[in-house]
This record gives structure tokens, C-alpha cells and sequence, in this order.
């Protein structure tokens, strides 16, 4: 018996060890920039943009995927990581940006929302801010108005830390309906006159959605969704609490089984050795 109290005495003991050691695990992994998150893009100036983007980390290196539809056909489309890396709450803004009451949201409207760009997300060369507007090394939306984009970067420890303070925003827009950027749709952009306004005017806008989900989706990012796990919670999505939680219920599940055996072979239970009613 003294054997036995002392089993179950050390289970107990053991689980705050093994609790430290997942928290640990998680803690480390944080640390050393790892994860994959999503960002739901949605439409600005009625656009009828949408998309969805993956930003995955392995340390310093930053892999972002988008697909996105509803953008002008056959014309590029500027993109950028947005936001802040000192603390600044920025967010995606809605209709009431448009503080000149012209009926579209201009980048410099937004900016206010979005925060300055913190990286452009060009298909080739530099990715600062001086490369916001180098339309020539965007993505181009295909023929049905989609994009496709892919790109791995080295980025700053600072854009590691505050990965999910930062927002996809991507630019273009059709406001007369003609399949091409031209003045007539809304005048000159306010950011370099020789574009027109619905070159740089922003279609959409997503925010980082949740902590780490595993991995980039299996099946292609347009749904933002992988295989069914209809057989329970993958768990490597449960993270540190919901490994804790697995660790836990498992050892109360022994004792529970040890305790019912132990049941089962006392006199006047209904086992062997008792009565039967």
C-alpha cells in the first residue's frame, strides 16, 4: 500500500515539472521569432477586394503569402507590411476616413489608421519604404482581377517582436469601372502626381489574426483553411495551456484506472471478492 501512495505521490509531483518544461518549450519558441499567422483581407473605397495573407516566421526570416481577388485586371498592385514596431496602436480604417468627403479613402487618409509603410512587399530588389511606390517590382493581378505572391525576407529583430502589430494593406483601385488607373477615375494621386489617385488609393486591409497557427495551410492560402482535423485538436495548435491540459488529464486518468482496480479487489465491493446484489 505505502508502495503504491508513494506512485501516485510522484505522478503528482512530476506535473510541475512537465508543465515548466511545455511552458518552456513555447516561451523558447517565441523567442526565437517562430510561427505562422493569418490575415483576412478586406475591402476599402467598395472595392470589392478580398484576400488571404500568411506571415510565417523562422527567425529572422519572414515568409509572406497572399492571394487575393477582386483587384483591377492586368494592373500592379503596390502592397506593404503597415504599422508600428515601437508600440503605436494602428488598426484598418473604415468609410469615416475620408476626411475630404471626395468618396475614396486616399493613402494619406489611411495612414492615419494604418501607419506608415514598414515594408514593401515587391516582387523583387529593396523592400523599405523608399520602394512603397516602385509599381514596376509589384505583383500584377491576372486577367480575372487575382494575385498570386510569394516572398521570403530577412527582416529586423523589431519586426520579429511586434509581428502582430503590423497589417497587410494593398493598393489599387477602379473607381470608373474601366479595367485600367487613370485620372479621369479620381485625379492625381496625393503621393506622386504622375500616378492617378486610383493607382494608390489602398483596395484592402487585414490585420494579424490570433497567436501562432502551426503552419502556412495545406491547399493553398486563398482559403486560409487546411485539411478537417475531425478527429480532434491537432496539438500543435493546443500551444503551452492545451499541452499542460493533455499532460494532466492523462496522469488523472491513471490514477482514476489504478484507483478503480484497487476498487474492484476490496471485500464488499462488486468484484470477485464481494457479494453480488
Amino acid at each position: 500500500m505505502i508502495a503504491k501512495r508513494t506512485s501516485r505521490l510522484a505522478a503528482l509531483l512530476a506535473l510541475p515539472a512537465a508543465l515548466a518544461l511545455t511552458v518552456g518549450a513555447s516561451s523558447q519558441a517565441a523567442a526565437e521569432g517562430t510561427g505562422a499567422f493569418q490575415i483576412n483581407l478586406a475591402q476599402l473605397n467598395d472595392s470589392g477586394s478580398k484576400g488571404t495573407a500568411m506571415l510565417s516566421l523562422q527567425g529572422n526570416r519572414l515568409t509572406v503569402k497572399i492571394e487575393s481577388e477582386g483587384l483591377v485586371p492586368g494592373q500592379p498592385h503596390a502592397q506593404h507590411l503597415h504599422g508600428s514596431t515601437d508600440g503605436h496602436d494602428f488598426h484598418c480604417p473604415d468609410a469615416s476616413a475620408d476626411t475630404n468627403g471626395d468618396g475614396v479613402i486616399d493613402n494619406t487618409e489611411a495612414t492615419v489608421d494604418y501607419g506608415n509603410i514598414n515594408i514593401s512587399l515587391t516582387t523583387k530588389g529593396p523592400t523599405d519604404m523608399m520602394s512603397g511606390l516602385a509599381v514596376d517590382r509589384m505583383p500584377v493581378a491576372d486577367a480575372q482581377g487575382k494575385l498570386s505572391y510569394q516572398r521570403t525576407l530577412t527582416v529586423s529583430q523589431a519586426v520579429v517582436d511586434h509581428i502582430k502589430d503590423l497589417h497587410i494593406v494593398q493598393h489599387g483601385i477602379d473607381r470608373n469601372n474601366n479595367q485600367k488607373y487613370d485620372f479621369d477615375g479620381a485625379g492625381k494621386s496625393e503621393l506622386d502626381p504622375k500616378l492617378p489617385q486610383e493607382a494608390t488609393a489602398p483596395t484592402n486591409c487585414g490585420e494579424v489574426k490570433g497567436a501562432a497557427v502551426g503552419s502556412i495551410p495545406v491547399g493553398g492560402v486563398e482559403t486560409g483553411t487546411g485539411p478537417s482535423e475531425e478527429e480532434g485538436v491537432p496539438f500543435a495548435v493546443l500551444g503551452a495551456g492545451g499541452a499542460a491540459f493533455v499532460a494532466l488529464t492523462g496522469v488523472l486518468a491513471v490514477m482514476r484506472r489504478r484507483k478503480s482496480v484497487l476498487a474492484v479487489g476490496r471485500p464488499g465491493s462488486n468484484g470477485s471478492n464481494g457479494s453480488v446484489a
